[in-house]
């Protein structure tokens, strides 16, 4: 009966291993197999050594035991007779697995501390959306003027460059029914018909045209502005506007690192600039200028400082002939941030002295609302608060919102 079975079970490893280990298992439950395999040991000699039979390389049942499948297997193997792969290839090592080849880029200071201290853990979704808001459209002069690679957009992308604001209520304290001018030819003779109270709307807008002009590390950029002053409450003369400012300007930007009296410069740059209402005689009014530009900054405060020359006409062409006299040569402005408020000033001066000596000051607040928004104060005192009014003194005081501020 013995050599029956091991018969069967030789027949059966030869057809195929699974059915072999299953015929195998089979043998070893039958009573004559265990009288005959209990207490067997591990033979090294040849086939047919001391009792003529087979050996065994271990009982199934220490295989059964083992737990690692491929040492299990590799057991199996060994008493049935097949040979047995070397471990480097019974159990290859396993392939690496596939490492990250993009660099992880740190979060830029500025960019820290605004989630610090914009975006506490109770921080709902108004606050966060204000915070995208401000990192998409730059919250430093770095960031706004991309000096950095850490900032660079690339080209083309439309940025914000001066505040856009929409007010629907503005007053002043000076109409200019007859705008006039040193030029004969722009002198308005017949009186408009004008409230005190208009609305005003500004939008402004950059792009960066070229990077790294020439190799000399500084970008060209244009940039658009649209001021428009809106007589809506004027019901009698149809609402109309009373003034459009365009200004296209182009502006090449270097960046700088230099500290000067506690403030660190950011930038310099150098532009040309054309300002005009585009209207016809007598009420055209327009001007061509070099502005120059210097950007400074320190702990939530910003300062930039633009002089300019004028590029002359010819008299008989010139629409305002006396504006650097009214509207100044160079203007200042001061920024100060604080617990997501701002406070703006924007001084213009002539340069010159005694009855040349004329300028204006505007002071901006502006205070969040909801999300995006915020509340915007505007006054206004001096010369030049449009380009029709360029010669005339006024005051004005006007409230709405906006969307975009100096930073």
């Amino acid at each position: 009966m013995r050599e029956a079975a091991r018969s069967a079970a030789t027949v059966a490893v030869a057809v195929w291993p699974w059915t072999g280990l299953v015929a195998l298992m089979w043998i070893a439950a039958t009573p004559a197999f265990a009288q005959s395999g209990a207490g067997s040991t591990v033979h090294s000699g040849p086939v047919g050594e001391g009792n003529g039979r087979a050996p065994i390389a271990a009982p199934l049942a220490d295989c059964q035991r083992i737990i690692d499948a491929l040492s299990r297997l590799s057991c199996y193997d060994a008493a049935v007779g097949r040979p047995v792969l070397p471990p480097a290839l019974s159990n290859p090592p396993p392939a690496p697995l596939p490492t990250l080849t993009e660099p992880v880029v740190p979060a830029r200071p500025r960019q820290v501390e605004l989630d610090a201290l914009a975006l506490p853990p109770s921080a709902g979704p108004v606050a966060r959306a204000t915070l995208d808001l401000r990192r998409s459209i730059g919250t430093t002069l770095t960031e706004r003027w991309e000096l950095d690679e850490a900032s660079d957009r690339g080209r083309f992308l439309i940025r914000p460059y001066k505040p856009i604001v929409v007010m629907p209520f503005e007053w002043t304290s000076q109409r200019n029914p007859l705008p006039s001018s040193t030029n004969p030819a722009n002198v308005v003779t017949e009186p408009q018909r004008q409230r005190s109270t208009e609305a005003k709307f500004q939008i402004s807008l950059k792009s960066k045209l070229w990077e790294n002009m020439l190799g000399t590390g500084g970008n060209l950029w244009g940039a658009y502005t649209q001021t428009s002053y809106w007589q809506i409450f004027n019901i009698g003369e149809s609402r109309p506007f009373r003034e459009t400012n365009y200004e296209p300007e182009v502006m090449a930007v270097y960046p700088v690192s230099r500290s000067v009296l506690g403030w660190q410069t950011r930038l310099v740059g150098l532009g040309i600039n054309h300002q005009s209402n585009g209207r016809s005689a007598p009420l055209s009014r327009s001007w061509n200028r070099i502005i120059g530009m210097v950007g400074l900054e320190r702990q939530h405060w910003m300062m930039m400082v633009r002089p300019w020359w004028r590029l002359p006409e010819e008299r008989e062409s010139d629409d305002n002939p006396d504006i650097a006299d009214h509207v100044g040569r160079a203007d200042l402005l001061l920024v100060h941030e604080f617990g997501g408020h701002q406070l703006s000033f924007l001084g213009r001066h002539t340069l010159r002295t005694g009855s040349r000596s004329r300028g204006s000051l505007q002071i901006d607040y502006a205070f969040p609302i909801t999300s995006y928004l915020k509340a915007n104060l505007q006054v206004f005192t001096g010369y030049g608060a449009s380009l029709i009014d360029y010669n005339i003194r006024q005051t004005r005081v006007g409230l709405g919102i906006s969307l975009v501020n100096w930073l």
